[in-house]
């Protein structure tokens, strides 16, 4: 198989790395294949992508959509490095207000799938970052989310005080303060 697939920390995140085939020419390797990733525990059907670029320290999230609109997202870093998070928002669940960070790069071309219910998040690591993301569901203005970076509850260690923000993340609520019944 062209990929391993890694359980994270958190029920439902999932590493994927791909097997890289490397030679004096450069790279190749397959970064989605559907069968596989279905053997591998991915059994979403992805209907959008998305790509950002993005300079150092910007840090974007945490975002989420509610219903009907939540999304399921296979994140993956085409250049440069980022620190990703998942934060488990599913009131009830075990590892609710429970992150998981991970460095993704693009030379490991590894991927993050990160399951409904989960807020997303990163900070850019490198000069510049591209990132692109698989989602489980369409984009609706009117179901977007999102949970302040800096949210005291959650205590993630993002190792920047004062990151690259939009004006939309700069006014992000606590989690304490969402509408729990939109999951």
């Amino acid at each position: 198989m062209p990929f391993t697939f890694e359980k994270m920390g958190l029920p439902g995140v999932i590493l994927c790395k791909p097997r890289i085939f490397a030679d004096d020419r450069g790279y190749f390797f397959e970064s989605w294949n559907q069968r596989d990733f279905m053997e591998g525990g991915i059994l979403e059907m992805f209907v959008q992508d998305n790509q950002s670029a993005s300079v150092k320290d910007t840090l974007r999230g945490l975002h989420y959509q509610s219903k009907p609109f939540m999304q399921a997202k296979l994140v993956r870093v085409l250049s440069g490095t980022v620190l990703d998070c998942a934060v488990d928002i599913r009131p009830g669940s075990p590892t609710f207000k429970k992150h998981l960070l991970y460095e993704l790069t693009a030379e490991k071309g590894e991927s993050l799938f990160i399951p409904e219910g989960f807020a997303h998040g990163f900070r850019v690591l490198s000069d510049r970052a591209v990132v692109i993301y698989k989602a489980s569901a369409f984009y609706s203005p009117d179901h977007d989310r999102g949970i302040a970076w800096d949210d005291p509850d959650l205590d993630i260690d993002w190792g920047i005080q004062n990151p690259i923000l939009s004006e939309k993340d700069k006014r992000q609520p606590r989690l304490k303060d969402i509408d729990y019944a939109e999951l």
